[in-house]
């Protein structure tokens, strides 16, 4: 009797626990749907921006806050220096989204950053350039063998000088870095300490302006120079709706900077320390604008990924691809 009585209690034992994980199964598809709403409510959002750029502009220009706030979307701007710390704060979870140039979102993701690219503004080349003082022997960019360059370290003018040297028949060892930021540079050219300065613009066309630096040649046909949106990858998926603004918040920007760019050179131009009149030029010569990544993007960004690893500044191999998000409705016009 006692081998007949077992298998019932096992059977009214299955009975049971297959009870409970159909209840509880249940249970989690009903939640599902909740968790996920709850995933997407917002109500404050951080972007990180620089003193120069589209997100400086859309700050000045205002609507993105308004658009935000008609959301419930409190818009809170954090400033940084430059590209490699907003992306340092990216990933720390201290901003959501922001705006850099080509280079430091390929060592974010060589440090395995979870960041998306989500869009970029059209490139610029004429935005950055191989300069001189107004007095140096140098006159062509082979005249730099021996030389000693400054630049941004793994900024996008550091893979510029990479293929500007290149492209003239020089190699990288042929010159020597001096790895300064853009406020220290160029009182360094202009003190003799080195003989020449990789720079983008506004500090560029600043250079240029007010000590009479030449420039002996510009990244057009060497490298494309753009400005790049990105997001914190689990943001992105969960909210679009903020991608979108700021998509067009930027498009509305650039209609700006064509029709009244005095509204925008009183603003930058103190906060930038420079003259209007070298703001005005920068905003007229940009182009402005939000557009989706495309192939050709992600080809160009992943040269410079490849040139990066071969000069050993980024740990290991990364595919671009994989770093894109893409959204159908980031492929139409704004409105």
């Amino acid at each position: 009797m006692l081998s007949a009585k077992v298998p019932v209690r096992r059977t009214v034992l299955s009975r049971a626990i297959l009870s409970l994980i159909t209840s509880t199964l249940f249970c989690c598809l009903l939640l599902a749907p909740m968790a996920h709403a709850a995933d997407q409510n917002l109500s404050s959002v951080r972007i990180g921006y620089q003193k120069y750029g589209s997100l400086a502009v859309a700050k000045v220009e205002g609507g993105l806050q308004k658009t935000l706030a008609d959301q419930g979307i409190q818009l809170t701007w954090v400033l940084f220096p430059a590209g490699p710390q907003l992306l340092e704060a990216l990933n720390g979870g201290s901003v959501d989204l922001g705006s850099t140039g080509e280079a430091p979102p390929v060592f974010a993701q060589a440090a395995s950053t979870n960041l998306v690219y989500f869009g970029n503004a059209p490139a610029y080349p004429k935005g950055e350039a191989l300069i001189v003082r107004k007095d140096s022997p140098i006159q062509r960019v082979s005249d730099l063998r021996g030389k000693r360059v400054a630049l941004n370290k793994g900024s996008n003018v550091h893979f510029f000088l990479v293929k500007l040297l290149e492209a003239n028949g020089l190699k990288s060892d042929q010159v020597t870095p001096a790895y300064l930021p853009p406020a220290d540079a160029w009182a360094a050219v202009e003190g003799g300490s080195v003989d020449a300065w990789v720079i983008w613009d506004p500090f560029m066309t600043a250079a240029i302006e007010r000590a009479g630096a030449r420039i002996i040649q510009d990244a057009e046909g060497i490298a494309p120079n753009r400005e790049f949106f990105l997001a914190d990858r689990n943001f992105a998926q969960a909210h679009s709706n903020v991608l979108l603004a700021v998509r067009d918040a930027v498009n509305r920007c650039g209609v700006w900077a064509k029709t009244k760019p005095e509204e925008i050179v009183r603003y930058l131009a103190p906060q930038l320390g420079m003259s209007e009149s070298v703001v005005a030029k920068v905003l007229q010569r940009q182009p402005w604008g939000f557009q989706p990544i495309d192939d050709q993007v992600i080809t160009d960004q992943q040269a410079i990924a490849d040139t990066f690893f071969a000069l050993k500044l980024i740990p290991r191999p990364i595919r671009v691809a994989d770093a894109v998000f893409r959204m159908p409705s980031l492929s139409q016009n704004a409105p």
